[in-house]
């Protein structure tokens, strides 16, 4: 009969998941080999934490939760981070951390923690594994972490039941059931049919939910037969090609938005999530119509009616069976896109972070992934990448955490071996994440890293100079791109204007190996944009 790690390694490879990645401790080393055995890939971290968030962004590309395990005590408390970023950011993901047997664990103290306490507000379930229960455990994890919204589950392991034999089940579901989808029923839809009817000028607000439906095409062509402009929050760049004239652009929280949005009689939302929001309250005061795969629980959106059900199927059918639009999104969306690149296009003397953006998305090929880290850049990115595709923008939003860029990429690399995969990410973030170049090197996974290197913690001393605080402990400065990225074996180069970047990213494509360009930018416009796009 298998054993307990036995049936976890394979239930992981089943759902389509041939790899576990982290740092283990003593209660792994058995789950380690049970995955060998099965073909599976150990990818050793040097943080939990990127751990966390390269399988959260695996689930996230591919829909089958990521792997990612901890040893017990120092190792669980430093994947906390990571799989936060999996909870708020809706990924699906099984953290698994090691723990003393019981006998231990009632009468130690030595690194002993509540794990499951410690994992109980960034998770969807938590619980100890067991060989009598674990068939039933995993099958259950699989289903609750992929369960709308995505998030991650925890298991706590003790050493004790590693290699216990599992206990048979009488009868065996599969870890994931087949689902049918009915279509959409055209009587069913008769209320917002109605209300879009109504409509000259209605807006869609896209968030998460239209990838959780892979419903991106439906989306696109409901946008078409209605006429109306498309914006899209950060997580949901490529939902439609960003290339697509009703694309308007990205919903940051911002006065910019609010120009485009008042202009419209109807907000229809689609699969908007409120935690991709800035936690402020609604803005408007305009009619709004949300449609989505789950029912709203947050009250954030004052949406009256809320459609839910299958969503790839409502937008279907709305687009069917909508009356033709005005057709006003098009000269809408253009009008937004012209005004956020005028707000941009701050002076500055040297490299500016939004020339470094189009040189980029200019040079890098058009199916590249690109991952985003928060700060001061974020804002440069999010406006000025283009992604023509789902899921082809990966970033930290409803955590908002530093350090996520590189893992990310890593994660989508993983998913994506055939494609280029670029990390944008601030000296600062850089620097909570370096140490995984050289998993990125070692695991034969080349990333493209393009650090925008302003020397100091840019969005804090965008915050300080905003309240009239002078500039104090954020400073960074002194790193050698070069020396550092050849010490893990990949290749570095410092850059300090729009030709170098350029001839960088061309060489780092051609080279085909983990690169690092350090971008020397003058961040000087960084406030003049944020009062422009966001209100702080």
């Amino acid at each position: 009969m298998p054993t307990t790690v036995e049936i976890l390694a394979q239930a992981f490879k089943d759902m389509g998941t041939p790899f576990i990645v982290g740092h283990p401790g003593g209660e792994s080393v058995e789950l380690m080999q049970a995955a060998r055995e099965r073909g599976m890939r150990f990818i050793l971290m040097k943080q939990e934490v990127a751990g966390a968030m390269l399988a959260s962004t695996w689930g996230e590309i591919t829909g089958a939760p990521g792997v990612c395990l901890s040893t017990r005590g120092p190792g669980a408390a430093n994947m906390v981070n990571g799989v936060a970023h999996a909870w708020m950011d809706r990924c699906p993901l099984i953290a698994i951390t090691d723990q003393y047997s019981a006998p231990t664990l009632a009468t130690g103290l030595r690194q002993r923690l509540d794990q499951q306490a410690l994992y109980a507000p960034v998770s969807k379930w938590s619980t100890v594994v067991n060989a009598k229960s674990v068939r039933q455990q995993v099958r259950r994890a699989v289903r609750t972490a992929c369960a709308l919204p995505p998030g991650p589950v925890h298991f706590d392991m003790p050493q004790s039941e590693t290699t216990q034999q599992a206990a048979e089940l009488t009868a065996e579901g599969p870890l994931m059931p087949a689902t049918l989808s009915i279509a959409a029923d055209k009587a069913a839809l008769k209320e917002p049919l109605r209300i879009l009817a109504k409509a000259k000028k209605p807006v869609l607000l896209v968030g998460l939910g239209v990838f959780w439906s892979r419903a991106s095409a439906e989306l696109v062509a409901l946008a078409e037969k209605l006429g109306a402009p498309v914006l899209t929050t950060s997580k949901c760049k490529g939902a439609i090609p960003e290339d697509h004239p009703l694309r308007a652009g990205c919903i940051i929280g911002g006065l910019i938005e609010r120009k485009l949005i008042q202009q419209a009689d109807l907000i229809v939302t689609v699969g908007l999530d409120a935690i991709e929001l800035q936690p402020k309250a609604w803005p408007y005061t305009l009619p709004v119509m949300s449609l989505a795969g789950t029912p709203s629980l947050d009250a954030l959106v004052p949406a009256e009616p809320e459609v839910v059900g299958d969503l790839k199927g409502i937008l279907a059918g709305l687009a069917e069976w909508a009356s033709q639009g005005s057709g006003w999104g098009e000269k809408a969306a253009k009008t937004f896109r012209d005004d956020v690149v005028d707000a941009l296009n701050t002076p500055a003397t040297g490299l500016s972070p939004q020339r470094a953006m189009e040189v980029a998305r200019s040079v890098l090929p058009r199916d590249t992934i690109a991952t985003c880290d928060a700060g001061a850049s974020r804002l440069l990115v999010v406006q000025k990448w283009q992604s023509y595709g789902a899921r082809e923008f990966l970033t930290s939003n409803g955590l908002g955490s530093m350090g996520f860029a590189i893992p990310g990429a890593l994660g989508a690399r993983l998913a994506h071996p055939g494609r280029p995969v670029v990390a944008f990410t601030g000296d600062g973030g850089c620097m909570m994440a370096v140490a995984e170049l050289q998993t990125s090197v070692r695991e034969n996974l080349p990333i493209i890293v393009v650090v925008f290197d302003d020397e100091e913690i840019g969005l804090i001393r965008v915050k300080q100079e905003l309240k009239g605080i002078p500039s104090y402990g954020v400073k960074i400065g002194g790193i050698d791109w070069e020396k550092l990225a050849q010490g893990f074996g990949a290749d570095g180069v410092t850059v300090d204007n729009e030709h170098a970047l350029g001839d960088a990213l061309k060489a780092a494509l051609k080279s085909g190996r983990t690169t690092v360009i350090g971008a020397r930018i003058d961040a000087s416009g960084y406030v003049a944009q944020f009062n422009a796009l966001r209100e702080l």
